[in-house]
C-alpha cells in the first residue's frame, strides 16, 4: 500500500514539473514575438545602422513678371465717324502671350479721375480693329501689316452714376480733350504706364472705310455716261435681243387681225414697287402701239392709284399714237382690292372676252399659276415679265414668252429706245462685264499670292 502511495506522488510531480517547464518556455517564446526585452535592432555587430532621410529642398522663389513693352504708343482721332471717338495705338510688343491683356482708361484731365474705357486680350480682336477704322492707310501703305498693330477704340465715357447706381455711360464730345493711359496685365500682375496721352475727336467728311464703294461708283457712273452719250449719237446702239419684247408687236397685230382685245396687267402690288412702276412704263409703249393699230386695251387693276397712273399713262400714249379719240378710259378700271378675288374676275374676263394677246407684267403672288393656266386655256399670247422669283416656273411653263429678272427693267429701254434708258441699259451691261472681269484677274492674283487685292471686295463700313 505504502509502494502504491509513493509511485503515484512521483507522477503527479513529473507532471507539474513537466506543467510548469512548459509554462516557463511559452511565456520565453512570447516575449521574443512582442520584442519585450530585446535589444534594439541595429544595435548588434554586424547589424547596418539605419540612414536618416534627407530633408526636402526649400521653394525656390517664381521668377520676376516679364512686362511687354510696346512702342510707338499715340492717342488719335478715331477716323471714319462724326467726332465722338477717340482711339490708342501701338505697336505689338515681343513678349505677348495669350496671358497679357492691355486695359485703356480715360479721364477729362490729366491728373484723373481714370475710368476703364476698354479691355482687350493681346491675341484679341485688334487687327479687326485696324481693318475696321483703318482701311485707306493700309492700302496707301502707312502701316505695312495690320497684324502688328494694336487698336483700341473709344466712343464713350463714364460721368457719373444713374438712380440705380450704375455707371452712366456718355458719348465722347467733338473738340474736346480727352486723356489715356495703358496699363498691361500680365500672368495676373498689372503694371500701369506712367504715360498720358492725349486725344481730341474730330468729325471726318470722308469715310476711308468706303473707299473701295467709291472707286467702284466712279467706275461704273463713268461707263455709264459714256454709253449715254454714245446711245445720243446712235439711237440703234446694239444691246441684246430679249425674245419676249420682239413678240409684243407680233401679240398686239394678231388680236388687231382678229379682231379681238389686247388684256394688259400690272401686277399685284402698289405702286411703290419698282416691278410696278416697269410694269407702267411698259404699258406707256404697248398702248402707243394698241392705238397704231386700232386695236381694244383693256387693263383691270387691283390698286386704286395705280388705276390712276394707268390711265394717264394709256392716254398719253394714244396722244403720242395721234389718235386721242380713240381713247376709252372705261377700258381701265379697279376691280378689288382681294388677291383671289381679283385673279376670279380676271379669269372671268378671259373667259367672256376671249383676249387674243395676254401681257403679265409685274409682281405676282400665288395668283401667277390661276391667271396663267386661264389665259392658256383660250389659247391667247402670252408674255410673263416679273421678278418674283417664285412665281418665274408657273410663267415659264404657262406662258408663250417670259422676262426673267431684270428683263422686266430693261424693257422700257428696249421698247422705247429712248437714249437716257438705252444708254443706262447697254452701261450696266458693261458693268457687270467690267465686274467679272475684275474678278477674274483678282482671283489670279491671289492664286498668285498677291493678296491685298482682296481689300477691294471686302465689306466695309
Amino acid at each position: 500500500m505504502a509502494r502504491l502511495n509513493l509511485n503515484r506522488l512521483t507522477r503527479i510531480a513529473v507532471v507539474l514539473t513537466a506543467t510548469v517547464l512548459f509554462l516557463l518556455a511559452r511565456s520565453a517564446f512570447a516575449q521574443e514575438e512582442t520584442g519585450e526585452g530585446a535589444e534594439p535592432v541595429g544595435a548588434g555587430p554586424g547589424v547596418l545602422e539605419p540612414v536618416p532621410l534627407t530633408p526636402p529642398p526649400a521653394e525656390e522663389a517664381p521668377p520676376p513678371v516679364v512686362f511687354p513693352q510696346p512702342q510707338n504708343i499715340h492717342a488719335t482721332d478715331l477716323p471714319n465717324d462724326n467726332g465722338t471717338g477717340v482711339a490708342l495705338l501701338f505697336d505689338k510688343a515681343a513678349a505677348e502671350n495669350d496671358r497679357t491683356y492691355y486695359t485703356v482708361s480715360i479721364a477729362l484731365s490729366a491728373g484723373g479721375p481714370f475710368a476703364e474705357a476698354t479691355s482687350f486680350g493681346a491675341a484679341g480682336n485688334f487687327k479687326e480693329n485696324f481693318n475696321k477704322y483703318y482701311p485707306g492707310f493700309y492700302w496707301f501703305g502707312r502701316f505695312r501689316n495690320p497684324n502688328t498693330v494694336h487698336v483700341a477704340p473709344i466712343t464713350e465715357i463714364v460721368t457719373g452714376v444713374d438712380e440705380q447706381g450704375r455707371p452712366k455711360h456718355e458719348p465722347l464730345t467733338t473738340g474736346k480733350t480727352y486723356y489715356l493711359k495703358l496699363a498691361i496685365e500680365q500672368d495676373g500682375e498689372t503694371m500701369e504706364l506712367p504715360q498720358v496721352f492725349e486725344a481730341v475727336p474730330k468729325q471726318d467728311w470722308f469715310n476711308t472705310a468706303l473707299s473701295n464703294n467709291f472707286l467702284f461708283a466712279v467706275i461704273f457712273g463713268a461707263i455709264i455716261l459714256f454709253f449715254i452719250a454714245r446711245a445720243r449719237r446712235d439711237p440703234n446702239l446694239f444691246i441684246r435681243k430679249i425674245a419676249g419684247l420682239e413678240a409684243v408687236d407680233e401679240a398686239i397685230g394678231r388680236a388687231t387681225e382678229m379682231g379681238k382685245p389686247i388684256l394688259y396687267l400690272n401686277g399685284m402690288s402698289d405702286l411703290s414697287s419698282l416691278s410696278t412702276i416697269a410694269a407702267l412704263n411698259i404699258l406707256g409703249r404697248v398702248s402707243r402701239r394698241v392705238a397704231n393699230y386700232e386695236s381694244q386695251l383693256t387693263v383691270p387693276c387691283r390698286d386704286p392709284v395705280v388705276l390712276t397712273v394707268a390711265q394717264e399713262i394709256v392716254k398719253q400714249g394714244y396722244a403720242d399714237a395721234g389718235r386721242p379719240d380713240a381713247f376709252n378710259a372705261d377700258s381701265i378700271f379697279f376691280l378689288t382690292s382681294d388677291q383671289f378675288s381679283y385673279a376670279a374676275a380676271v379669269s372671268g374676263i378671259m373667259m367672256r372676252d376671249r383676249p387674243s394677246a395676254n401681257f403679265f407684267m409685274g409682281y405676282y403672288y400665288a395668283e401667277s399659276l390661276i391667271l396663267a393656266e386661264t389665259g392658256a386655256s383660250t389659247g391667247a399670247i402670252q408674255i410673263a415679265a416679273t421678278d418674283s422669283a417664285t412665281q418665274l416656273p408657273f410663267f415659264i411653263t404657262t406662258c408663250d414668252y417670259t422676262l426673267i429678272g431684270e428683263e422686266l427693267y430693261a424693257s422700257s429701254a428696249y421698247l422705247s429706245r429712248e437714249p437716257l434708258l438705252l444708254g443706262s441699259l447697254k452701261g450696266q451691261d458693261m458693268g457687270k462685264a467690267f465686274m467679272m472681269i475684275v474678278l477674274l484677274v483678282c482671283t489670279i492674283l491671289l492664286t498668285c499670292g498677291v493678296v491685298f487685292v482682296k481689300e477691294l471686295f471686302r465689306a466695309l463700313g
